[in-house]
């Protein structure tokens, strides 16, 4: 795996950016002045606040870190760093302050999430500060994304407008979007060209109208999703709103659906993978439902992985395996939200009705 940093920086950003250099090389990746940048899976791209730049890439397995140099902090991270995140097209942003003695920074995540990484004293304080910056960077970039579908238009015809599970479906999504836990994702076309939401569709399908998702079994097999980028409160539309999912395909490391042969289907949510690895395992869950928000005392993942990532699925699976019963397990996935199981999706609703956080705490 290579990587690369590309953009314009001033000369005293180079100690940052050197340190990041030589810790990402000290753990195996090779920078792109010796593999080239058109080989690399990371690109660090610099940039300037007043000056944003999009990074389109070739693929969707490069991820790109946005970095950007402050001189004062911005009282509010979110509302400063996740605009620059969405406009130059990045996985994640690093905030760092122009003056490295500080030894400061700040992650936005995708899923409006934002933490601080920083060392206050001590020997070597610069060193362990970088460090501490690439262990939270090295999991989520070299993470691998199964958001890739593939639709096989065999649905009965039977299934073509649902059945008993997706009218649960709907009436859950109406419910979660009554409690208010299925928050508007921030409003990306205000912020990017058609151009470059084009380019963000077509890459990972993202954009919509709610975070979050629901699923289901399906009696005959394979199980019911809802849908990415679609308001999840107002779901109706087998194909379109909520599909069928029958298996996950390693060898092409796609999630395989059964689709109504006349509908153009939507993809399914990107959590499909990490739903297939718990129904998988536990034959007696009947439901999962996944929100942005939080309940205390639950165990939770240790790596913010981002959305549709094998690691953040196999993770969010083995704690669902440790749960004290597997079937109607409270998974807390860190700075992003919860999974909860249920042997339905009416046990799931009435376990978590009144004891939702609506705030997910960021660490």
């Amino acid at each position: 795996m290579g990587f690369a940093i590309v953009g314009d920086w001033d000369t005293e950003e180079d100690r940052f950016l050197d340190a990041l250099r030589e810790e990402m090389h000290r753990r195996g990746m090779i920078p792109s002045d010796q593999a080239g940048q058109r080989d690399s899976t990371v690109i660090f791209q610099v940039l300037e606040p007043g000056r944003v730049v999009p990074y389109r890439r070739r693929s969707q397995s490069i991820y790109v870190v946005s970095v950007v140099f402050v001189d004062h902090w911005p009282e509010n991270l979110l509302h400063f760093g996740y605009p620059l995140l969405i406009r130059s097209l990045g996985n994640l942003l690093l905030m760092a302050s122009r003056d490295p003695s500080e030894c400061r920074a700040a992650f936005v995540t995708l899923e409006q999430g934002s933490y601080w990484v920083e060392e206050t004293e001590g020997e070597h304080k610069f060193e362990r500060w970088i460090m501490r910056v690439v262990d939270r960077l090295w999991p989520l970039a070299t993470s691998r994304l199964v958001i890739n579908n593939r639709f096989e238009p065999d649905l009965p015809e039977s299934l073509w407008n649902g059945d008993e599970v997706t009218e649960r479906l709907f009436w859950a999504g109406r419910r979660l979007d009554e409690w208010d836990l299925l928050p508007a994702p921030f409003p990306m076309e205000q912020l990017l060209s058609p151009r470059d939401m084009r380019h963000v569709h077509h890459l990972f399908g993202i954009g919509g109208l709610s975070y979050g998702n629901l699923s289901a079994r399906c009696p005959s097999g394979g199980f019911w999703m809802s849908a990415s980028g679609i308001n999840k409160g107002a779901m109706s539309k087998v194909g379109e709103h909520v599909l069928l999912v029958k298996d996950y395909d390693p060898v092409h490391n796609e999630m395989v659906l059964s689709v109504p042969p006349h509908v153009k289907p939507r993809r399914v949510s990107v959590d499909a993978i990490e739903h297939w690895m718990i129904y998988r395992d536990h034959p007696d869950v009947g439901a999962i439902i996944h929100v942005h928000a939080w309940m205390e005392g639950v165990p939770a993942t240790q790596v913010n992985y981002p959305c549709g990532t094998i690691q953040l699925a196999g993770e969010v699976a083995q704690l669902v395996r440790e749960a004290p019963d597997p079937n109607r397990a409270v998974i807390g996935l860190r700075n992003h939200g919860l999974t909860i199981t249920g042997p339905d999706l009416d046990d799931i609703v009435a376990r978590i009705d009144g004891k939702i956080l609506r705030h997910v705490p960021m660490t």
